[in-house]
């Protein structure tokens, strides 16, 4: 009985088989990277021992509940506006696809500048605008929505871009079938094309949830209370700088795994494949 196939890598799709030396620059390579990411981490350590950084009381408030307490709100926080956006964006990005696509000229020539226009904007830029130039026109949000709606469109022209990846996915014979038994093609889209092409890019759409809980670090400028925010009134208050931005990157670190894990696990029950 034959052994099961190697799943694909992204090495074995582009280059050939390292050999015998190239193989052995690698791990002497490996060796010596690894030997300077230590010593560098040596000598930062070093660096706060001797700016007394790691002083007993930059840490110890991290054993108090009220610090955990205080900090988990925030969590709420950036989870509550992350989903929000999550979820608008990729209706936002689905709506942009749709018209891209429609085949009507002026309605595709607009989602397309639209989707470029979000995708080439800094999201820090919108969420200024809607800080500053919004409220001038009588509009008035609350600070969770002067992030999440920037968020949502800043991720929303990346979102339709995947989403037309995964249409153009879907092969053209089987739009050209369904015209041929007389079917109209928005119910094409809508019962053939776009459950494959969603299928075919589950992963990237969740992926991009990562991008999205990295933008709402910078909800301070709208002081909203997310976990960056938070951690910025727990360093004012224990002058503790090192030690809270460590903390706060640990947990932004596990979030952001917890969401790739989530990604490969639903492409997993999906059947889909990932090159890795």
């Amino acid at each position: 009985m034959s052994a099961p196939a190697r799943p694909t890598s992204i090495r074995d799709a582009l280059y050939e088989a390292p050999g015998p030396r190239t193989r052995r620059l690698m791990v002497a390579g490996t060796v010596v990277t690894g030997i300077l990411v230590i010593i560098g981490i040596g000598l930062v350590i070093r660096q706060f021992y001797v700016t007394g950084q790691l002083a007993p009381r930059y840490w110890t408030f991290l054993a108090q509940p009220t610090t955990w307490r205080y900090l988990l709100q925030g969590f709420r926080g950036t989870v509550s506006v992350a989903l929000t956006a999550g979820v608008l964006s990729l209706l936002l990005g689905l709506v942009l696809m749709l018209g891209r696509t429609s085949g009507i000229r002026p309605l595709s020539a607009l989602c397309r500048v639209v989707t470029d226009f979000f995708r080439g904007v800094p999201s820090l830029l919108l969420i200024y605008f809607f800080f500053l130039a919004v409220p001038q026109y009588g509009i008035k949000l609350s600070s969770f929505w002067m992030i999440a709606l920037p968020v949502t469109l800043a991720a929303s022209g990346v979102l339709a871009e995947v989403l037309r990846a995964g249409v153009n996915a879907v092969p053209r014979g089987q739009v050209e079938a369904a015209l041929s038994l007389g079917m109209r093609r928005g119910r094409i889209m809508f019962k053939i094309v776009l459950p494959q092409a969603v299928r075919f890019v589950i992963p990237s759409l969740i992926s991009q949830l990562v991008v999205v809980v990295k933008d709402t670090t910078v909800a301070y400028v709208v002081s909203y209370p997310d976990l960056m925010q938070n951690a910025r009134v727990l360093i004012t208050n224990y002058d503790a700088l090192v030690s809270m931005y460590f903390t706060v990157a640990i947990v932004y670190i596990l979030l952001n795994y917890a969401i790739n894990k989530l990604s490969g696990f639903v492409a997993e029950r999906m059947g889909v494949k990932i090159i890795r």
